[in-house]
C-alpha cells in the first residue's frame, strides 16, 4: 500500500459493480473508505470485503436525493476519519431501465433518474464541499461514453450522464480556488453485475467496434479513477476521459 495512505475516501453506489472496485482499490492503497449506498448491506459487505483485505472502510447508508442524508453520511465521514481527500460521484440508476423510445419514457422515470443522476452528484458535492481538505482535494464525477454515441433509447440515462459532464465543468470553475480538481469519468460498457444483467451478449457486446479488441472490466476504469485522485493529476481539472478501448473515435 502506498499512494494514499491515510486519505480519506468517499465512494458513493459502491454496495457493488464498479463502485464496489473503486472501494477496494482505493483501500488497497492505503485510504480510509467510506463506501456508501442506499443498499446499506451492500456497502456494509464492500466494508467487510475491505476489512478481510487489511484496509480501513467504513460501510454507510446514503440517499443521494436527500440533503439530511448526503449531510448525514459527510458528518459521518469526518468523525471517523477527519477531512475529505477524495470524492467519488458513482451513484446512479443503470440496470433497473428499460430501453425505451424517448416518446414513451415514463415521465416519473425520467424525474427519478435524473434526481438520482444528476441531483445527487451535486448534492453529495455540496455536502462534501466544506470539509474537503485543503490540501488538494479530489473530486471524480462517472458520466457514461454513451453521451457521446447518444446510445438509442436510453434518452433519459444519456441526458442525465451528460448533465454529469457539464457539472464537472462548472465545479472545476468554482473550486478551483482552493486547490481541488474535479474531473469526470466516461466508461464504456464496462462488464459489471449491472451490465451483465441487462443483455445476454454483455461480454461481447461492442468489442468489435473498439480500436481496443475486448470488453472494458472494472479494473480499467478504477485504474484512470485512481490516476486523477492522485498528485500526478494535481493540473488536471474540467476534463472528461473516455475509457471505453477507443470506441468513440472509429
Amino acid at each position: 500500500m502506498s499512494g494514499f495512505v491515510g486519505r480519506t475516501v468517499v465512494i458513493t453506489g459502491a454496495a457493488r459493480g464498479l463502485g464496489r472496485a473503486f472501494a477496494l482499490a482505493f483501500a488497497a492503497e492505503g485510504a480510509n473508505v467510506v463506501a456508501a449506498d442506499i443498499d446499506l448491506a451492500g456497502a456494509v459487505e464492500t466494508a467487510r470485503l475491505i476489512g478481510e483485505a487489511d484496509g480501513i472502510a467504513l460501510g454507510a447508508h446514503v440517499d443521494v436525493t436527500s440533503p439530511e442524508s448526503t449531510g448525514a453520511v459527510i458528518t459521518a465521514t469526518v468523525d471517523a476519519f477527519g477531512p475529505i481527500d477524495v470524492l467519488v460521484n458513482n451513484a446512479a440508476i443503470y440496470s433497473s431501465l428499460t430501453r425505451t423510445p424517448f416518446t414513451e419514457i415514463d415521465p416519473a422515470e425520467w424525474d427519478r433518474v435524473m434526481a438520482v443522476n444528476v441531483k445527487g452528484t451535486w448534492l453529495m458535492t455540496v455536502a462534501a464541499t466544506p470539509v474537503l481538505s485543503a490540501e488538494g482535494a479530489r473530486i471524480i464525477n462517472i458520466s457514461s461514453a454513451t453521451v457521446l454515441s447518444g446510445s438509442p433509447l436510453w434518452m433519459h440515462y444519456v441526458a442525465s450522464k451528460a448533465a454529469v459532464i457539464g457539472m464537472t465543468r462548472v465545479l472545476a470553475r468554482e473550486l478551483g480556488e482552493r486547490g481541488t480538481t474535479v474531473n469526470t469519468i466516461a466508461p464504456g460498457f464496462t462488464l459489471t453485475e449491472a451490465s451483465l444483467a441487462l443483455m445476454d451478449d454483455a461480454s461481447t457486446y461492442g468489442v468489435d467496434r473498439g480500436a481496443i479488441k475486448r470488453a472494458c472490466l472494472p479494473d480499467d476504469i478504477v485504474g484512470t479513477a485512481l490516476f486523477l485522485a492522485s498528485e500526478s493529476a494535481g493540473y488536471i481539472t474540467g476534463q472528461t476521459l473516455v475509457v471505453d478501448g477507443g470506441k468513440q473515435f472509429l
